[in-house]
């Protein structure tokens, strides 16, 4: 196995594109969320949101595949979003928690099945 360098030659992630089944669906919870869309919309075949510096693209696939994994979001204000998302009915897998790593954090899924969790280092305060 290569020796693990930290940091290494990746510096970080560009962007992640989710499969969606409906645009329009997907398009309406991310943006209901707060992310602030660059490119596409409910007709297109491919949006983009701004995340930070990088990016959340979806692309219409179709049906998309079953669980794969989790995209991590840090947010300014966790319990905030968590509220946000009680008051739209998205339904998160529980409320916020302190985390042994150092997170607050908490899960949600979206209208696809794509699982993803909203969280801040505890040192924000």
């Amino acid at each position: 196995m290569p020796e693990q360098v930290p940091g290494g030659p990746i510096e970080q992630i560009s962007a992640i594109t989710l499969a969606t089944a409906d645009m329009a669906r997907a398009v309406e919870f991310y943006a209901s969320l707060g992310f602030g869309m660059l490119y596409g919309g409910p007709d297109a075949g491919f949006t983009s949101f701004a995340v930070g510096e990088g990016y959340l693209n979806l692309i219409a696939q179709g049906e998309p595949p079953g669980w794969w994994g989790r995209v991590i979001f840090y947010a300014h204000d966790v319990d905030a979003l968590y509220e946000r998302a009680l008051e739209l009915g998205y339904g998160p897998h529980a409320p916020p928690r302190d985390a042994p790593w150092g997170e607050r954090f908490f899960h949600l899924t979206d209208p696809d099945g794509h699982e993803l969790s909203f969280a801040a280092p505890l040192s924000r305060g």
